[in-house]
């Protein structure tokens, strides 16, 4: 295979401006990088699921590099289109994916959030030559939940899968009963994991599949990102949470240690569904910020002038890409001892992991009281982040992968 010029096809439910977390973020930044390189890459999407599960309008400008091609896949359907997808696990009202797949012009199709877009859609074009493979973004592949989150209220430990989905208001997906699952995975050169917790994980429950893991990346910071001096965001010290709100992410466990610390601000950079639960609990209180959904450029101040940011997510990440959002402002973590977010820190020394409240205010203290600490700790991750998660090493990995499968190199 000659890396110098391939035609990628990527696969996922979900691309930005359509999209909602992480998943479909990785693809865009994936999708492009390949394509800056002189790569052409094909990108289908469920406009259908996006219309389906939207909360509110499009928002974000996502341009996309000449070599990239965006196909929205809509039908007349609706949201009948997802819908049945999500109860058969067959792309009903995608005969355009199924063609495109199927035509043998690929040299790899990369599968990503197939969640709606149908787990047979892995048998397409598995006739021709193209190298095949599937990030695991969630745990979707053994949870129908995605996060293995239990009755909205604890880790899972224990398969209830059928009483789960009732209790999460979501129909019970009838394929994942006939065995479809274990027949459509071979189809798959390799498999992809964020984490080494998250391999792991995978194997554990049971799936039979060659899976390596390869954690995400960010586009390395310009030099004049690096030295871009912004405005003063915050009057007064602060410490920052990114991410979607919701019960799974932990912030209320956050918001009461805020409530008794005045000294310093928490800010709150995101939206979701749990906001207003959250800004009950924060009782008004002037040194807890809820900003909303905040663009790239004023989010690169946010990490860069943060004291630290807190990552305390109570579910089973997949890897948790914001820790590497602050290393690369040069910015340190502290996360909670859970899944896969104790591994990048300790790849990095870029932070602390707290198991209990206390040692939460422990690392919040520390860091507020030592600026020296809080700079060592930020240019270990930073220097991490150089070292294992931009663009270069991310690659690196990822062709790495596609010549061994090339080369019916089986030693992932």
């Amino acid at each position: 295979m000659n890396n110098s010029s391939l035609k990628f096809c990527m696969v996922t439910t979900f691309y930005p401006p359509y999209s909602f977390g992480g998943d479909g973020m990785y693809v865009y930044r994936l999708s492009n990088e390949l394509a800056r390189r002189g790569h052409r890459v094909d990108v289908f999407h469920s406009g259908d699921a996006y219309a389906l599960l939207q909360t509110s309008d499009v928002k974000g400008d996502y341009p996309n590099h000449p070599n990239v091609t965006v196909t929205r896949l809509k039908s007349r359907a609706g949201f009948l289109s997802p819908l049945l997808t999500q109860q058969t696990g067959v792309p009903f009202f995608k005969k355009e994916l199924k063609n495109s797949l199927e035509s043998g012009e690929y040299d790899v199709i990369h599968y990503h959030n197939m969640s709606l877009m149908g787990i047979t859609a892995l048998s397409y074009g598995s006739s021709g030559s193209a190298v095949k493979l599937y990030t695991t973004h969630e745990h979707w592949l053994v949870c129908p939940m995605h996060v293995l989150w239990k009755f909205d209220r604890e880790v899972c430990t224990k398969k209830s899968c059928t009483a789960c989905q009732l209790a999460g208001k979501r129909p019970p997906q009838l394929w994942r009963h006939t065995g479809l699952l274990e027949k459509m995975l071979p189809h798959v050169d390799c498999f992809i994991s964020p984490s080494r917790f998250t391999l792991k994980k995978h194997l554990e429950m049971g799936l039979k599949i060659p899976i390596k893991h390869i954690p995400y990346f960010l586009p390395t910071p310009t030099k004049t990102t690096e030295n871009f001096q912004s405005e003063k965001i915050n009057q007064r010290p602060f410490f920052l949470f990114v991410g979607r709100l919701e019960k799974i992410k932990g912030l209320q466990n956050v918001i009461p240690i805020f409530k008794e610390k005045q000294n310093y601000d928490l800010l709150i950079a995101g939206d979701g569904e749990y906001m207003e639960t959250l800004r009950d609990l924060a009782s008004d209180n002037a040194n807890i910020k809820f900003l909303g959904r905040v663009e790239q450029n004023r989010l690169r101040n946010l990490y860069r002038e943060a004291i630290a940011v807190v990552v305390p997510s109570i579910c089973l990440e997949t890897f948790g890409i914001i820790i590497i959002e602050a290393f690369s402002m040069k910015t340190p973590v502290i996360v909670n001892n859970l899944g896969p977010l104790p591994e990048v820190v300790e790849d990095s020394r870029g932070g602390y992991i707290y198991n209990t409240p206390g040692e939460l205010v422990e690392a919040l203290e520390s860091l507020a009281k030592k600026p020296e600490l809080r700079n060592e700790l930020g240019n270990n991750g930073y220097s991490a982040f150089l070292k294992y998660w931009n663009e270069d090493a991310h690659l690196t990995q990822y062709f790495n992968l596609i010549e061994m499968i090339q080369n019916k190199n089986g030693n992932f």
